[in-house]
């Protein structure tokens, strides 16, 4: 462990002896207050972005300062900006100047695709609240963003509004005009309005980035330091509604199944549904969706997860995730700095819970047609600002799911998904303008089953209820404290709660746990978590202290997700530098090092582990980013699955990132990552991927990743013997597992226009597991084990199983389990061409492929497996939707 200290401090030493130029933190002086006059123009604006009306021959707001690569100092391009605005919208010119007018990059891109061009971003908080609005951006060539901000720092990309711009280049520079309708925003009606408002230049050939209302970049703010936008009388966000009906027809090609009457080799199908989004007043805005379809959206990536969790994807279906982060942003309020380490981080709202794959299962033999989803009846969600309040609340209603069963011409329905509700309602108030705030979450399931099968897995019905907030402890906000609190409650049968007290995000069957135990009569089960942050977010010199707990019985998992078991204390402090102005090897830099302590309720130490962390930019515009954590032996209460406390080994690991100059033709992205433990094994990883833009409107990117690895300790299974006094009447069974994984990600990306756009990925994935040397665990609290074929024990393999006998002539009973290696080759695809046609009206064409192999497991033989995958039988499907938005 000292070693592994000394190679963490020499990394932040050796990285600080390579600075020139040592800074000292001087407190920056609040930069003199801006503000923007916007004027009312009677004549008709025409979004073309000549600039050629007489509105914008008046004052104009300039003086933009860099934050990126000299921050602070004057920008080296001129830019002026006026704002206008009728009864109708608010309009934005910028007249971008450029000593280099030939060197003005403008790549096409689809929409809020942050592609390397040049950019102008306006920005606009119209609650004048310092820490939320909206940002619109437009580039040369006329491709758009929009975000909406939060929490002052935070942007959401989701955020899709119906807006206007145009772009021109002249010998001059670049121009742009915007037109934003009132409706799009959100504000309170008033007489009068002042609004923040920030205006932001990139010039990307320069990596020159420069605001209009500047803020150092050691301080952690950005619509706090908004400038003020005046002169706004007269106008009405009004009401607003839009109304998208959809039809969608699908094929699905498969190979077909002889006596299977399911699977003829093909199936068509069609649909229709229909999105709604309505304004009120400026405050409120209602989305609704009846029937929603997202067969356009990218398939998952394979992945092989050998742990007692599930796999996390993320959402990629649009009505979910637009206006996401007030959910997502629960507990993370005026704490900007993200520093997770080890925390299993609990979300309780996890939108993917909602139209999920069913949870049930076929008890009856025959053929089966069982759906890949649950239906989404319908879904509302309501988002904006009620007295002070921000608000979210969305519901959504999924259909019973049937799977249906076919014996011989017989057919018959077993039910696998139950009709269910899903509710999250979130509401968040800032005090003194973000200074303070305080906020609420809770979340509700309902479940109707009617089947004695799901009664048995699924829980009748689930809640949770929490409070965040944070406060900000001086005026300067350098130091903050913010967190959370809350709690959980889940509710079904008898022999339902009794498989969730023993699922992997509890375990209470453990015997060797004092503090928890298994009652075999509950139907509810409760529990309670939260977490407390300390943190200087202000100048050079950073840290945050966290210390959270989970108690045992916390499960938000019904509408939530959360990454590890609870039953967990953890503790956690981090201390950092960071540089920001240019030296001899960097442009920026941050040096970290910390640590971290988790405990169960027992008392337990569960983890330890120190960290350093090394990020970096250099004067070339290259970036790394070094990460190693040292880590001792500890106790792991999760390593027997619901069996005693056993020793997790010591080891370290180290994870590297390198990116090349995204300005570039070709940008190469590569790094790699290894562990070594001291006796359980050690894994090896590297990737890299090459990203070639031949011309602006095309990009293509490939880069393969390959990974090995070696573990003593893969979970196998339990077995009961109740000879086996020293683990409690269980055997608690593992193998050596050597693991070998090559994938490989591809994708085109070629924009046609802003609006009309053809996207592919292509994911080939191989990874084989071949496992060997068996063994129990010994005792408890202890990395000892009872290895099979040793000491008067034997194991055989026969007929694709193997038969341990745990003491050979001994009275221990033999038992048996199957094979566990594996050979998984997949390979998944999705092509989308996109046209929006009209402003909000969109025609999807999308073809997605699907083919797996499973043939010689434990054996890795990348010729033979890639033959084997490209000739494996595959799904394709085809789909065309197309929707037709009403409104203004």
């Amino acid at each position: 462990m000292k070693k592994n200290l000394i190679l963490s401090l020499s990394v932040i030493l050796a990285a600080s002896s390579l600075w020139a130029a040592k800074e000292k933190p001087k407190p920056t002086p609040p930069p003199a207050p801006k503000a923007v006059q916007a004027v009312r123009t009677d004549e008709p604006i025409k979004v073309d972005g000549l600039l050629d009306e007489r509105i914008w021959q008046g004052q104009a707001a300039d003086g933009f300062t860099q934050n990126d690569p000299m921050d602070g100092e004057p920008a080296s391009e001129k830019t002026r900006v006026w704002v206008a605005y009728d009864d109708k919208a608010l309009y934005v010119a910028a007249y971008c100047h450029d000593s280099e007018p030939s060197k003005i990059v403008g790549r096409l891109g689809r929409r809020d695709s942050r592609v390397d061009s040049d950019w102008f971003m306006f920005a606009v908080d119209p609650y004048l609240d310092k820490r939320t609005g909206y940002m619109f951006a437009v580039n040369p060539a006329g491709s758009i963003m929009d975000l909406a901000l939060s929490n002052d720092v935070n942007d959401d990309e989701s955020w899709d509004g119906v807006w206007e711009a145009r772009a021109a280049v002249n010998g001059d520079g670049w121009t742009a005009e915007i037109r934003i309708p009132f409706h799009q925003i959100r504000f309170a009606r008033k007489p009068e309005y002042v609004w923040g408002v920030n205006f932001r230049r990139i010039v990307i050939r320069k990596n020159e980035v420069s605001s209009y209302s500047w803020v150092p970049k050691n301080e952690a703010a950005f619509v706090s330091r908004f400038a003020r936008l005046e002169g706004l009388r007269g106008i009405s966000p009004g009401t607003h509604v839009e109304i998208t009906p959809y039809t969608v027809g699908q094929a699905q090609f498969r190979p077909a199944e002889e006596g299977n009457p399911f699977e003829t080799g093909r199936r068509y199908g069609g649909n229709v549904g229909l999105d709604l989004k309505a304004s009120f007043q400026g405050n409120l805005t209602l989305d609704a969706t009846v029937n929603p379809d997202f067969g356009q959206v990218e398939v998952d990536p394979a992945v092989v997860n050998l742990t007692a969790y599930e796999t996390y994807y993320q959402e990629r279906r649009p009505f979910f995730i637009e206006g996401a982060s007030i959910f997502s942003g629960f507990g993370r309020g005026g704490v900007y700095i993200n520093a997770g380490m080890n925390w299993p981080n609990p979300a309780f709202f996890y939108s993917r819970r909602i139209g999920r794959a069913p949870q049930g299962y076929v008890a009856s033999p025959g053929h089966i047609e069982s759906p890949d989803r649950s239906s989404i009846l319908g879904a509302a969600k309501l988002t904006g600002k009620v007295g002070g309040w921000n608000i979210g609340l969305i519901n959504a209603l999924t259909a019973r799911e049937n799977a249906l069963i076919d014996q011989n011409g017989y057919r018959f329905q077993e039910e696998v998904e139950p009709f269910s509700y899903y509710g999250a309602f979130r509401a968040q108030k800032d005090i003194a303008k973000g200074q303070h705030g305080i906020g609420i979450m809770a979340t509700g399931v309902l479940r109707d089953t009617e089947s004695p099968v799901l009664n048995g897995i699924l829980n009748k019905n689930a809640f949770s209820l929490a409070a965040d907030g944070w406060s900000f402890l001086d005026a300067k906000r350098t130091y903050v404290l913010g967190g959370w609190v809350g709690g959980t409650r889940v509710a079904g049968t008898v022999q339902d709660i009794l498989r969730l007290q023993q699922s992997s995000l509890h375990y209470f069957q453990r015997p060797d746990a004092g503090h928890v135990q298994v009652d075999p009569a509950a139907t509810s089960l409760s529990g309670w978590g939260g977490r407390l942050q300390l943190a200087k977010q202000r100048g050079n010199f950073l840290w945050v202290f966290g210390i959270g707990a989970l108690s045992p019985g916390f499960d938000p998992n019904d509408i939530g997700f959360q990454r590890a078991s609870s039953d967990v204390v953890n503790i956690s402090f981090i201390p950092g530098y960071m540089w920001t102005k240019p030296g001899k090897i960097f442009q920026q830099a941050l040096i970290a090092f910390g640590g971290l302590q988790t405990y169960d309720f027992g008392g337990n130490k569960t983890s330890e582990a120190l960290v350093s962390i090394l990020q970096g930019v250099f004067r070339n515009f290259w970036s790394a980013n070094l990460e190693i954590v040292a880590y001792p032996e500890t106790l792991s209460n999760r390593l027997t699955r619901g069996g005693p406390m056993a020793m997790s080994d010591a080891g370290w690991n180290a994870n590297m990132m390198l990116e090349s100059d995204g300005r570039k033709p070709f940008v190469l992205s590569g790094g790699g990552g290894v562990s070594q433990n001291s006796r359980d094994g050690y894994s090896r990883m590297v990737q890299f991927s090459l990203r070639w833009k031949p011309s602006a409107n095309l990009s293509l990117s490939a880069g393969p990743q390959v990974f090995t690895s070696l573990s003593e300790t893969q979970w196998v299974g339990r077995f009961s013997d109740s000879l086996m006094n020293e683990t409690f009447g269980r055997r608690y069974v593992f193998g050596r597992i050597e693991q070998k994984m090559v994938s490989a990600e591809v994708r085109l990306n070629w924009t046609f226009t802003p609006r009309l756009s053809l996207q592919a990925y292509l994911q080939p994935f191989i990874a084989v597991g071949a496992y060997d040397r068996f063994k129990e665990l010994a005792r408890p609290r202890a990395y000892a084990f009872n290895v099979y074929g040793e000491g008067g024990s034997t194991i055989d393999f026969r007929n694709g199983r193997y038969t341990v006998d745990p003491d050979g002539d001994g009275p221990a009973a033999a038992f048996a389990f199957g094979n566990p290696d594996f050979n998984l080759k997949s390979l998944r695809g999705t092509v989308v061409f996109r046209w929006e046609y009209l402003p909000g009206s969109l025609l999807y064409l999308v073809w997605t492929q699907n083919r797996a192999d499973y043939a010689n497991p434990g054996s890795l033989d990348l010729r033979r497996d890639l033959g084997d995958l490209l000739t494996a039988p595959g799904d394709n499907i085809f789909l065309l939707k197309l929707s037709y938005r009403w409104g203004s």
